[in-house]
This record gives structure tokens, C-alpha cells and sequence, in this order.
């Protein structure tokens, strides 16, 4: 990396290309790049002297070394088409991270179809606490470490990673943490098959002095658990190498559990977070902090300290005793998650809305998503237009047609397109002890701050 004296990054607003741009001007390298719209993470990259360019042109691209693009930029994008022109050197978001890996000794990889910001977010917590001084880049915007970036003087890098396009493939585990393996990503993935080989091939990149943390519950991990011959510890809610005892929940919803490991009680563990999924999440950062001996006390600290990232069941804010969250699902197992934490809340009643993300997932797990939001009587649902991110409308799929067949399953569901209009008339329902929940990895998070704002 030492050669790159200035690179400039397209689609330098993404919360992975932020956290990257951040991490080599802490290396004194000069940073330059563009993002289609401003955000806080471009605001802060430019407070800490980054040039940033709103607006993607040709003009934009100056004389830099290095050119690193995000997945979501096009093959014909006009600045990556003038770098090519100009000759200069260009890279995916995830060759970049994987040769910016090659400084650490300790790559903490954290992978898994669901919940793998939350577990990068845990671990990173008890390291902190146990003062190893890591650097951390996480998929969202964690308050511990203001952002999505922590840049540490350690041999420790912990780092979200995502099977998307085989972007993990390019990355150095030392220890590999896989939480779960669902169909999903289908737009790159033919079918799980395919995504089992990416899982297989990622932990078969773990040195024979590192480690596989793997959720030994979960059906589509056993052929991956039977195959890794290397070190290994398993975690579950019911068994494993690291598995939970004595689950109680609060009156919040927050869970406290016994830890046994190796059949023998390891520690007593409280969350500030709601959800079985998080009792999840937490045994698989607590296997980890095991692989590298850390101290029990901080494991319990940093767990207890630990609040959720921004988007991730995360509480933007409160008026009149109505509680506003921000959840990022946006696949049915998520969901159901997500459903299963309200559960377990004392909620009066739950305004809930959807936005579906990506044409393609909504087409193909179709039926999983009719099905997800059972289980909570007090429901309110109400979807808005699908997100397309990176895609296109093929015209055969559209929220219309999955509210009405969610409301074949019993639930009280209303197609709603325009957001503020959405927030209006949640203002109009709600009433003290109702929670209101946006759901979705789009701009759905925009309704909540608009409801707030009408309170």
C-alpha cells in the first residue's frame, strides 16, 4: 500500500468506501473521490481533508495513483472509464480491503447472511473493553466508535464481511466468524448451491493457526462444519462448542443468559439489545473472544455496554411516550427476528412499514415475505415501493401485490407510495405506548424522521 500516494474513491459515500477512504488518510495518503449525494460520512472524510466531488464526470478524475470503485458503480461509469483511459490502476472495494488486510496479523472476518454488522459491532465492543486496541470497519454506523471506521495500533483488524458478489474471497481471515448461510443476493447467486461453494471456499482460506466460528444450529452450516478440519468452535442456542441457559427476558425485551462452554458455566451474560437473534449474535462474538483469550470480566462489560448500530433495531428517537425504531431488514428471516424482538416489548400497538429492497429478492423469497410478519396481533403494516438499489423494474413485481397477499394471511396491511403522507398518518393513529418501526435497507429510515418532526 505504501506506493498509493493519492487515490480516489467512486461511490466514496458508502458506508465500506467511507471507512477505507478514512483508514488511508490516517496513512497520510491524499484522498479524493465523488459519491452521486452528500451524506455524513463524506461531511466528516472532508473535515478530516479529503476532496470529495458531488456528482459523478469525467473532469472530476485529477492524477492519483489508484482508482477504487464500489460494487454498486457500473462497468460504464464515465470516471472509471477515464481512469482506464488515463491508464491508471483501478480496484474493487473488496481488493482494495483485502491488500489493506495484509498489515494485520489478526483479521477478524464476520460473515453470514444476517446478522453481521450487529456481531462485528459485539466483538468490536468487548475488544474495546478489553483495551486490544483494534481497528474496525463496520456496515454501519456504530456511536461506540462515532462511525463506521476505528483505526487502532494493533495487529487486531475486525471487519464486516460480505459474501455479495464474492466480495469476502478476496479478504485474509485469520479467525472467520459465519453466523448463518439463507438464499439470498439471488441477482449474482444462481442458488444456495452456489452460495455454500463462496462459504466453503471463504473458511477454507483460514490459516491452520487461526480459527472457524460457525452457528452449529443452523441447517445450511453442517456440510461446511463437517469439511473444516482446522480449529474450530460452534456456537448455538441450544448446542455447540458456546450455548445459552436459563434465557429470561425483561420487561424491554433485553435478555439475560448463562454461557455454558464445554459443558460447564462460562459466564452470566446481560444485553442492552432485544431479540433472541441477539442471543445469537452474542454467543458468536463470546466464541471469539474465547479463540483469543479475553478476559471474562470485559466480555461481560463490553456485551452489557453494547448498543445496537444505527439501523439496526436502533431507537431514533422518543416523543409523548411513542417510541420511534430504525430496522435494516429486509429478508424474511430478518423480519421474523425483528417481529419475534416487538414480542417480547410491552408495546400498546405497532405501526409498522415496510420497504421492500430490490426487485429481485422480493420476487424470489416472495412467499417468505407474506409469511414473515405473523405472530404479532397489535401489527399496524403498511408498505411502500419497493427500493430498487442497484436494479431496475422488470414491471411483473410491485408492493401492491405483496401487501395484498399479506393481507390474505391475516395481517392489517395498507399500500401506501408517498412518505409523507405515510408519516401523517401514522401521526393521526398513534397513541402513548405505541411503537412506530421502519423496516427496510432503502430510505425508509426518512418516514421516522418525518413522524418525529410532525410530533
Amino acid at each position: 500500500m505504501r506506493e498509493y500516494k493519492s487515490i480516489y474513491f467512486i461511490g466514496i459515500g458508502g458506508s465500506s468506501m467511507s471507512g477505507l477512504a478514512e483508514i488511508m488518510l490516517e496513512k497520510g495518503v491524499s484522498i479524493i473521490g465523488s459519491d452521486r449525494t452528500s451524506n455524513a460520512l463524506i461531511e466528516k472524510l472532508m473535515k478530516n481533508g479529503a476532496k470529495i466531488h458531488i456528482g459523478h464526470s469525467s473532469s472530476n478524475m485529477e492524477d492519483v495513483d489508484l482508482v477504487v470503485y464500489s460494487a454498486a458503480i457500473s462497468s460504464d461509469n464515465e470516471e472509471l472509464l477515464k481512469a482506464k483511459e488515463l491508464g491508471i490502476k483501478t480496484l474493487e472495494r473488496s481488493e482494495f480491503l483485502g491488500m489493506i488486510m495484509e498489515d494485520y496479523k489478526y483479521n477478524i472476518c464476520i460473515s453470514g447472511t444476517h446478522g453481521k454488522t450487529t456481531t462485528t459491532s459485539m466483538i468490536s465492543s468487548i475488544f474495546l473493553m478489553d483495551k486490544k486496541d483494534p481497528t474496525i470497519t463496520i456496515g454501519g454506523e456504530l456511536d461506540l466508535i462515532d462511525g463506521n471506521v476505528r483505526i487502532g495500533k494493533n495487529d487486531y483488524f475486525i471487519v464486516e464481511s460480505c459474501e455479495y458478489r464474492d466480495s469476502f474471497l478476496k479478504f485474509h481471515p485469520f479467525l472467520a466468524v459465519v453466523t448463518n448461510i439463507e438464499p439470498d443476493h439471488l441477482d449474482y447467486f444462481k442458488d444456495l448451491n452456489q452460495i455454500l461453494k463462496s462459504f466453503n471456499e471463504f473458511v477454507s482460506m483460514i490459516p491452520k493457526d487461526g480459527c472457524l466460528v460457525i452457528n452449529a444450529e443452523h441447517p445450511n452450516t453442517k456440510d461446511i462444519i463437517d469439511d473444516f478440519s482446522g480449529n474450530m468452535i460452534t456456537f448455538g442456542l441450544k448446542y455447540g462448542d458456546v450455548y445459552a441457559e436459563n434465557i429470561k427476558f425483561t420487561e424491554s425485551g433485553y435478555p439475560n443468559f448463562d454461557v455454558i462452554y464445554k459443558d460447564e458455566l462460562y459466564i452470566n451474560v446481560s444485553l442492552s439489545v432485544p431479540g433472541m437473534h441477539n442471543i445469537l449474535n452474542a454467543l458468536a462474538a463470546i466464541a471469539t473472544s474465547i479463540f483469543f483469550d479475553i478476559d471474562k470480566l470485559s466480555i461481560i462489560q463490553g456485551l452489557k455496554q453494547f448498543k445496537t448500530p444505527h439501523r439496526r433495531f436502533y431507537c431514533i428517537g422518543e416523543i409523548n411516550d411513542v417510541k420511534v425504531i430504525d430496522e435494516y431488514s429486509h429478508h424474511p428471516t430478518e423480519i421474523r427476528a425483528a417481529v419475534s424482538s416487538l414480542k417480547n416489548m410491552h408495546i400498546n400497538n405497532i405501526y409498522m412499514v415496510f420497504q421492500p429492497h430490490t426487485y429481485s429478492r422480493t420476487k424470489s423469497l416472495y412467499d417468505e415475505f407474506c409469511k414473515c410478519f405473523n405472530g404479532l396481533d397489535n401489527l399496524h403494516l403498511i408498505i411502500t415501493d419497493i427500493y430498487a438499489a442497484r436494479e431496475k423494474d422488470p414491471g411483473d413485481i410491485n408492493s401492491k401485490m405483496l401487501a395484498d397477499s399479506i393481507k390474505d394471511e391475516g395481517i392489517d396491511v395498507t399500500y401506501m407510495k408517498d412518505f409523507e403522507e405515510i408519516a401523517k398518518y401514522i401521526k393521526s393513529k398513534v397513541s402513548k405506548d405505541d411503537v412506530v418501526i421502519t423496516v427496510g435497507a432503502g430510505d425508509v429510515n426518512k418516514i421516522g424522521k418525518a413522524f418525529l418532526n410532525y410530533l
